[in-house]
């Protein structure tokens, strides 16, 4: 059950995020901008946002960690700590996944604007 529970949850946390923060396209200010070039500029700078740990892989390691954590804090309180455990997995998992993915955005947006461009969001 356990098991079941913990796959299930870091399932939903993947699809839920995907790996769509290195395909991630930011709004950019195209006045007098050089489309080729943006889309040139747009792919190194998605490759770059790769080479970082996606959504799903810190999905996984954030629901191992929160796993872990909620079984420790349940033992301590006293409480059922396949369930603790179970839930701070998924929690661990959203949040991991989450912060992969901004990580890759991010990436994306801070190497274009190192190119000149005028990112808007």
């Amino acid at each position: 059950m356990k098991n079941t529970t913990f796959l299930c949850g870091l399932s939903v946390a993947a699809l839920l995020l995907g790996c769509a923060g290195a395909t991630y396209r930011p709004i950019v200010d195209t006045q007098g901008l050089d489309l080729n070039r943006y889309e040139a500029d747009l792919q190194s700078c998605q490759q770059y946002a790769r080479q970082t740990a996606d959504g799903v892989t810190s999905a996984a390691v954030g629901a191992v960690a929160g796993a872990a954590l909620g079984s420790v804090l349940a033992g301590i309180a006293g409480g059922d700590r396949r369930a603790s455990g179970s839930f701070a997995a998924i929690e661990g998992g959203i949040i991991g996944g989450a912060s992969g993915e901004t990580n890759q955005r991010n990436i994306i947006r801070r190497c274009l604007a190192g190119r000149g461009y005028r990112v808007l969001q």
